[in-house]
């Protein structure tokens, strides 16, 4: 698969630019997945069968070259990825062509950002020290994780990956989204923010477009709760923290 273009600047409130090299991810999360959606939307897919059997970019390098020196002065932070996942779990082919991404970016002076409910890779030590690394965890539960991220890496396996990159002097950063609520699993924030209360920066965001949050009673309290434990945690271990709109003081269902 080729394209014309690569890098665009995206709407998402902690963004910048952004790239996506494949289409597609294996990890066929469960939430739903909003990229799956559009995709779907947008005829990019079919499927289900076909989202989850990801297309490399076969000219990703070509079109890099050609349009980082146009966008350098205007990035601030290269994002990987918001449509697809750059260490897709067991796919060395698309992890190969991230870390490529990232050289191509660093070597012209670009930060970025990764997230991932795949592996990092240890080489990631080797890059600029001004890219950020980060995963998704929004449980511990390891049925939860099967049935809803059932092609991601372990999530223990995910954190200790991060782990070794932040004790490598990387910055790392987790995303706890999207959150669910106690019906959908049963689970103590307490315990994933404990879990890695060794990262730089924690983002926390809610589940959208699942219609069992709006059925648990009083889910816009809970996540009010929530983001006061999160805010609670990260000002006492000085990490920082972002909160994503419409986490915070929705508007109750009726």
């Amino acid at each position: 698969m080729k394209r014309k273009s690569l890098i665009y600047k995206t709407g998402v409130e902690y963004g910048d630019y952004t790239l996506n090299h494949a289409l597609g991810c294996s990890h066929g999360c469960r939430y739903p997945c909003y990229a799956y959606m559009m995709a779907k939307r947008f005829g990019n897919v079919k499927s289900y069968e076909e989202w989850i059997q990801p297309q490399i970019v076969e000219n990703t390098l070509e079109l890099l070259r050609q349009e980082l020196p146009r966008f350098k002065d205007k990035i601030q932070q290269l994002h990987l990825c918001f449509t697809t996942d750059p260490f897709m779990y067991e796919h060395d082919e698309i992890a190969r062509m991230s870390i490529k991404v990232l050289q191509e970016a660093n070597a012209q002076g670009i930060r970025c950002s990764v997230l991932t409910k795949g592996l990092l890779p240890e080489c990631l030590v080797t890059l600029s020290r001004e890219n950020e690394y980060g995963i998704t965890v929004v449980s511990l539960n390891d049925h939860f994780i099967h049935e809803y991220e059932p092609g991601a890496a372990p999530i223990q396996a995910r954190i200790q990956a991060l782990r070794f990159l932040h004790d490598s002097g990387c910055k790392t950063w987790v995303s706890i989204e999207p959150y669910p609520t106690p019906n959908i699993v049963e689970q103590n924030l307490a315990d994933i923010l404990d879990a890695v209360s060794f990262v730089d920066k924690i983002i926390f965001g809610r589940l959208h477009y699942n219609r069992m949050v709006t059925e648990y009673d009083g889910y816009q309290s809970y996540y009010n709760q929530c983001v006061t434990r999160v805010i609670d945690f990260c000002t006492h271990h000085e990490i920082a923290y972002h909160i994503k709109t419409g986490t915070l003081q929705a508007k109750e269902a009726n």
